[in-house]
């Protein structure tokens, strides 16, 4: 599906209403990692090169009531975009009313204004994340084109998002935005074969449909984890103490069933007696004896996993293959790492979460094609779904 983006549309003297993802980490009122302020400016530049007012407004943690609103004010973020863009922002603290208009009103082109954090209007009758249809319209009328550039939460409908969009306002897509669309969307739809996915992550239950999706679109799916064992089990395998959703051990079985050789399994683990880096560890293939708890994939795995890697043109990988925040149970989801990350002539992409973290960490980021910056929203894709701020922008 084809949507129109901030390129289809005339921006100068326009008053450019920007959705963009500021869910930043604050400690203490100062930004931990910017990357997101940093990924939102091709499409701020753009509006700004193109003579458009840029109205930007976002998110930032969870808001549910006035004490919750402390450290969550975007006016560090509004501080360090100004630093970032080189020129003067305009933060109004809040998300609506007459200090808000009569900064819009004042802005010439090439101005940026951002307006306090969206999910304020969650305090009183969570107003942005149900979607008031009220609020959509308020923050419509300030301006004259919307661009949504948050995948971080096109999987929700949201005032600031769908809400925005339903007034019949142009709807664009910003250049994060449409990179999401491109690169999980045609790795999901039209991907280069051979296409591996590699899913990971504790719980099957979350991927589920993840799995059931890309059976008849995918070449291989490598699975790791926690989930593992669930699927250990309905193999009628011994799991010891490890990780297991009893009431999804018979899907387990028809997700083996159906699959049949494209589902690749891990064929041994690092295991420890309790959930602790403290304890000594030992490497099991196959079955997990009784007092052992499995919590990384082996170094068998590991070599089964990059060979059945070698020759992909597309990769998909989404949760870690271990608890990789314990050293000891990290090497797994650094040997998958390495390996996607060495393909040669490969697209390679991470649908956010975990994994980007474990990308992140690990050094390997630029090493990958695309990293999601939306976890649950990539997910979602991954899984065919449709999503309510995608499908709100305006088709091409």
């Amino acid at each position: 599906m084809a949507k129109m983006t901030v390129k289809d549309i005339d921006l100068k003297d326009k008053k450019v209403l920007v959705r963009v993802d500021f869910n930043v980490p604050l400690k203490d009122g100062v930004i931990t990692d910017d990357t997101r302020i940093k990924a939102a400016l091709p499409t701020i530049n753009y509006i700004l090169e193109q003579g458009g007012k840029a109205i930007l407004f976002s998110h930032l943690g969870r808001v549910k009531t006035e004490e919750d609103k402390a450290g969550k004010s975007l006016k560090p973020v509004a501080e360090r975009l100004s630093e970032l863009l080189g020129k003067s922002v305009t933060f109004v603290p809040e998300t609506r009313g007459k200090e808000l208009e009569g900064a819009i009103s004042k802005m010439q082109d090439g101005d940026v204004v951002v307006f306090e954090n969206t999910r304020f209007e969650d305090v009183d009758g969570k107003k942005e994340s149900g979607n008031d249809a009220e609020l959509g319209k308020y923050w419509a009328s300030l301006g004259d084109v919307f661009v949504n550039d948050a995948f971080g939460t096109a999987h929700r409908a949201h005032a600031s998002n769908v809400g925005i969009a339903s007034t019949g306002i142009p709807t664009v897509a910003g250049f994060l935005m449409e990179k999401e669309i491109k690169f999980i969307g045609e790795a999901v739809e039209d991907p280069k074969r051979p296409m591996v996915a590699i899913l990971g992550g504790a719980k099957v239950s979350d991927k589920i449909g993840v799995i059931k999706n890309l059976i008849p679109k995918a070449d291989k799916i490598l699975i790791g984890g926690g989930m593992t064992y669930t699927f250990y089990k309905a193999k009628g395998m011994e799991i010891g103490n490890s990780l297991v959703e009893e009431d999804k051990v018979e899907l387990a079985k028809e997700l083996i069933a159906e699959a049949g050789d494209k589902l690749v399994l891990p064929v041994d683990s690092i295991t420890v007696a309790e959930f602790s880096n403290d304890l000594p560890t030992e490497e099991h293939t196959g079955d997990i004896p009784t007092g052992q708890m499995g919590l990384d994939i082996g170094p068998e795995s590991i070599a089964l996993f990059a060979q059945t890697l070698s020759g992909a043109k597309t990769v998909v990988w989404n949760g870690p293959m271990g608890v990789f925040e314990m050293s000891n149970f990290a090497r797994g989801t650094i040997g998958v790492c390495e390996a996607i990350a060495n393909l040669e002539g490969a697209t390679t992409i991470i649908g956010g979460g975990d994994s980007a973290a474990a990308a992140e960490q690990l050094g390997f980021a630029d090493k990958f094609t695309h990293i999601s910056t939306g976890g649950g929203a990539s997910l979602e894709l991954l899984e065919g779904k449709a999503l309510p701020g995608l499908e709100a922008i305006n088709d091409k």
